[in-house]
């Protein structure tokens, strides 16, 4: 184990005020664990056994609706937790919904009985478990409120410009932009058909190119 792995409590701003004794437990009794591109890391029904701290990677969480519809809830990136997981592991529940490594990820696994321990022992653990888990729910907040109320042609342009990045080439089909919208992959299709139509993109099969950044910017700053 290098030295890098063993301080990985150093990334967490939170866990690094941590009491000596309270850092020596989670130290010992926590490990570090490696998980390829595309595992399903959990799935609804499946209990938690492990609160996961991303290292490096980006975990997806998504739901499935009865309809048959996905949806993105958030993503996990490196220096946070998945608060659904801390959700079921302080309820005692199964997952609702599945975590899938949408990159090689590396994570600190803190098992089930030290995070009931530590919750109980530790007040800077517990603090930082919950100032994550009410930053989180906040961002779910504001994922609730845009499909509920943002049109969805401002959505998508936010989203076009989120994940192209300072790049302007997005490798998506229809389908999972529309996971990612919480919608229709026939409202994506029609949508982004207009787009083309302005000259803002270009697609070809699950790919897309951003022509007009400005445009696009210009709609994802507007108010519905």
């Amino acid at each position: 184990m290098t030295a890098e792995t063993m301080n990985w409590i150093d990334r967490f701003e939170g866990l690094s005020k941590l009491e000596a004794p309270i850092r020596d437990i989670l130290t010992n009794r926590s490990t570090v664990v490696s998980v390829p591109k595309d595992t399903i890391i959990f799935g609804p029904g499946k209990a938690p056994d492990h609160l996961l701290l991303l290292l490096q990677g980006i975990v997806r969480v998504q739901q499935l609706s009865e309809n048959g519809r996905e949806i993105v809830l958030y993503r996990v990136h490196a220096g946070e937790s998945c608060v659904l997981t801390t959700a079921c592991l302080l309820a005692y529940e199964d997952y609702s919904a599945e975590g899938i490594a949408e990159t090689d990820v590396q994570a600190a696994a803190i098992p089930r009985a030290v995070f009931d321990d530590l919750i109980a022992q530790s007040e800077t653990f517990r603090r930082f478990v919950f100032s994550a888990y009410s930053r989180r729910i906040t961002d779910l907040f504001m994922v609730i409120e845009e499909i509920a109320f943002q049109r969805v042609d401002i959505r998508l342009a936010h989203k076009l410009l989120q994940l192209a990045g300072t790049g302007g080439a997005i490798s998506a089909t229809h389908q999972q932009m529309a996971a990612e919208l919480g919608t229709a992959r026939e409202v994506v299709s029609r949508q982004l058909r207009e787009f083309q139509r302005r000259d803002w993109i270009t697609q070809s099969r699950g790919a897309i190119e951003i022509i007009d950044r400005a445009a696009l910017e210009k709609l994802a700053a507007t108010e519905s």
